[in-house]
């Protein structure tokens, strides 16, 4: 059945969408897309549905960050990506985990966004230069051009990457108590010299409108924040993006959440988020997958037809 093979692609599909998009509502929009899509396909015509669904789904996502793309250059302050909570097991896939990291994600956002899908695809998914060429509506060759540009660019901009563990949580459990005790010294000497603070509000609520770096102005603003909680303020661990991060829950709801990149126990980066519309979802953990490779049948015969791929082509962001 159409339903079953897409549901069994489900979480590759997800994680494909999400990464290039940034936003798990976006995502879940292209996902509704893609399936309708796929319903008015007849099953028995494509002899590899993951391949077919991967390739609907790129496409479908490149379209949808063309049409945002514009949004986000007039967004209120800092934006960051939709936080999404994930369980903590997804850290054992170190690739995985560091594609979905704030920092990497917000990498992937100075990619337009054929760059951003090739990235994605070849370099966290492991799919072949001529299968994405079949996906972006481009040649071999051009896919192999784009891959290098886009490689070389995340390399010269990505951060360190530290998967959230046990340490890396109790890390964040000290910030959290040096920050409610008000103590200076314990909360600089998590902090590393060049930390960063991006706090997302959207304009829609309180959220500081630039970064704040260095260690003295982020201990500042830490304690500042902690002073301004309430009594009926409680934090819960969990993890999002692969990272540790603290939920902040005021009268049972949840307020707002913080994000912790950590490099050999000294805290690189914390991610506020605080934009209510990227919060509804927050409460899901999200299942994430890379998928294995297909095999070398899975190729353009098998996927959507090639018409297809020259209107994906003429939209192609320079």
């Amino acid at each position: 059945m159409a339903e079953d093979a897409f549901t069994a692609h489900r979480p590759l599909l997800f994680t494909i969408a999400y990464e290039i998009l940034g936003s798990a509502d976006d995502a879940e929009d292209v996902l509704q897309e893609s399936y309708l899509r796929w319903r008015a396909v007849d099953p028995a015509e494509v002899e590899h549905p993951r391949a077919y669904l991967v390739r609907v789904v790129t496409r479908q996502a490149l379209n949808h960050l063309r049409s945002v793309r514009a949004r986000r250059e007039d967004y209120v302050g800092p934006w960051l990506p939709e936080p999404i909570r994930t369980a903590p097991e997804v850290s054992d896939d170190a690739i995985l985990a560091e594609s979905v990291s704030m920092a990497m994600m917000l990498v992937l956002e100075t990619l337009n966004p054929t760059e951003r899908a090739v990235f994605v695809l070849h370099d966290v998914f492991g799919y072949t230069h001529a299968e994405i060429a079949a996906s972006i509506g481009k040649t071999e060759v051009t896919a192999r051009q784009i891959a290098h540009r886009a490689r070389r660019h995340v390399h010269a901009r990505r951060r360190r990457f530290e998967p959230g563990s046990a340490a890396t949580r109790d890390v964040v459990g000290r910030f959290l108590l040096a920050t409610a005790s008000g103590e200076v010294q314990p909360l600089m000497d998590l902090l590393a010299p060049d930390v960063v603070v991006l706090s997302d509000g959207g304009g829609k609520v309180t959220a500081a409108r630039r970064p704040i770096t260095g260690r003295e102005d982020v201990a500042r603003f830490a304690l500042g924040v902690a002073r301004a909680g309430t009594d009926t303020t409680r934090f819960e661990h969990a993890t999002y993006n692969g990272m540790p991060a603290a939920r902040f829950v005021v009268d049972g709801a949840l307020d707002w959440l913080l994000a912790f990149e950590i490099h050999d126990g000294r805290i690189t980066g914390l991610y506020g988020m605080r934009n209510p519309d990227k919060l509804r979802r927050a409460e899901t953990v999200r299942a994430l997958d890379r998928g294995e490779r297909p095999g070398p049948a899975a190729d353009a015969a098998s996927l959507p037809g090639r018409e297809d791929a020259d209107r994906g082509a003429r939209h192609d962001e320079r």
